[in-house]
């Protein structure tokens, strides 16, 4: 019998590295692919000199790793314990990727871009570096503030990626971000296939030329994108986890264009920018012309000594009367999950009985932050999960505890970055209510206050 070449099976596993039980195809078609070398099948754990490491996540840590008896090869076999998450890795599985012809994909038009907008100066000068990057497969970062438009920014460099035939992946390290974005590229793109993946995501069996996708998603792809962006690329998670770093470089094709977004470079890549070694755009102003609201400091004594005796602070209820007295939804942060559930009951009693609260574990979470978009919920306690790739139009934040190490300046940052985002409300009230400055309260202040200055001098924002 001849053998028969799969087109489905090339569609579904080009670009991918996954185990046998994510593959739905029958074993004996992937074997006969195997034998007629159109794909690689690589051990998931491999021995090395100083120990083991996980072909899909690069660990390499002793202690993440564990052995279990194995039904398949009848001995204790060694498994990953770092990404368990997405399907066992043992010593015993393999990884399968396709290394045989690749169709290119049947693309309808030229033209993929229905968008109307128009781009500020600032954006137009990073959209035509995302264009040239795209073209000549180098690296560049956009350096922008929170609401400067950075999605818009994409749009034409997409676009160019589309007409020259390559594949491209938006990723980022929160599942929120790949939710907002994804409805967003789809009704500007509407007559290309895009797939969203996250966790529990129902697109991981399409193969598609753009891909929005959490960053841990990308550790089931190999060599698969000319074009990778990096939303929020100072974010925790990926900026300690290497296994997600790893998993960018895994899924990059050798020629490969890869664009940063941040609006919080780390010190050392400010430094870098500054000094020429990175490549990169500056842009210190928002779309609508408005300059940035800058953060109000506001002592509020021991708070947390006032909220366990059942007691808001005086300055946090006059700000949550006024909130309420100008019908204004507001986002209150929390450091901690445990004090903003046991603070919950006391703001649901004093000022609404429809406040709600949200965590990273919330299962509900989804379901929240789109009430709040629908301004059913007036007030929304939060930890830094929304500091964030969420946008709500009109609203003002609280800080409570700023001073609490959790709020670095970078999280201060981007927690102000939530207020004044659209058009018709370019303003609003940022407050940071503390038992002290820091030092990464000012600096937050100050790297704002310097956005402001810069863009002024540039011109880009209305005087």
């Amino acid at each position: 019998m001849s053998f028969l070449f799969s087109p489905q099976l090339q569609q579904f596993l080009s670009g991918r590295s996954l185990l046998l039980q994510e593959i739905p195809f029958q074993e004996k078609l992937i074997h006969d692919h195997l034998k007629h070398q159109f794909i690689e099948a690589k051990r998931g754990i491999t021995q090395q000199k100083n120990g083991y490491v996980c072909n899909r996540c690069d660990n390499q840590t002793s202690h993440l790793f564990a052995t279990f008896p194995c039904a398949h090869c009848k001995k204790d076999c060694l498994y990953c314990r770092k990404c368990i998450m997405m399907g066992r890795v043992s010593t015993c599985t393999f990884l399968y990727h396709w290394i045989g012809p690749v169709k290119p994909f049947s693309l309808p038009a030229p033209t993929y871009l229905d968008w109307s907008g128009q781009l500020s100066f600032g954006q137009d000068h990073a959209s035509k570096a995302v264009i040239d990057a795209i073209e000549t497969a180098k690296e560049l970062t956009i350096w922008a503030v929170c609401g400067s438009g950075k999605t818009e920014v994409l749009f034409a460099g997409i676009e160019r990626a589309l007409q020259l035939g390559k594949r491209i992946v938006i990723t980022t390290p929160r599942t929120d971000v790949v939710l907002e974005l994804a409805p967003r590229l789809k009704k500007v793109f509407p007559t290309i296939t895009i797939a969203t993946l996250y966790g529990g995501s129902d697109d991981r069996h399409i193969y598609a030329p753009l891909t929005i996708a959490t960053t841990h998603q990308l550790l089931r792809f190999e060599k698969a994108f000319d074009v990778i962006i990096i939303d929020e690329v100072d974010a925790f998670p990926y900026t300690f986890d290497k296994s997600l770093q790893f998993a960018v470089k895994k899924c990059a094709k050798p020629i490969v264009a890869t664009i940063y977004l941040t609006a919080t470079p780390s010190e050392k890549w400010q430094t870098e920018c500054r000094s020429g070694k990175r490549n990169h755009v500056k842009i210190p102003a928002r779309f609508h012309r408005h300059p940035l609201p800058l953060p109000q400091f506001a002592w509020c004594g021991n708070w947390r000594k006032q909220l366990k005796k059942g007691k808001i602070p005086a300055p946090i209820i006059r700000w949550m009367n006024e909130r309420r007295q100008m019908e204004k939804q507001a986002l209150i942060f929390f450091p901690h999950i445990e004090l903003m559930e046991n603070a919950l009951p006391l703001f649901r009693r004093s000022f609404h009985h429809e406040i709600e609260s949200v965590h990273a574990e919330d299962p509900h979470r989804k379901e929240k932050v789109e009430k709040m978009r629908k301004r059913t919920i007036p007030f929304l306690l939060t930890t830094t999960i929304l500091e964030r790739g969420v946008t709500f139009p009109n609203i003002d934040v609280a800080v409570i505890g700023a001073e609490d190490d959790i709020f670095t300046e970078a999280a201060l940052v981007q927690i102000s970055g939530r207020v004044g985002r659209s058009n018709e409300f370019p303003a609003g009230t940022i407050t940071f209510f503390h038992y002290g400055r820091t030092k990464a309260m000012i600096k937050a202040l100050s790297h704002m206050a310097e956005m402001n200055d810069e863009a002024y001098k540039k011109g880009l924002l209305e005087k």
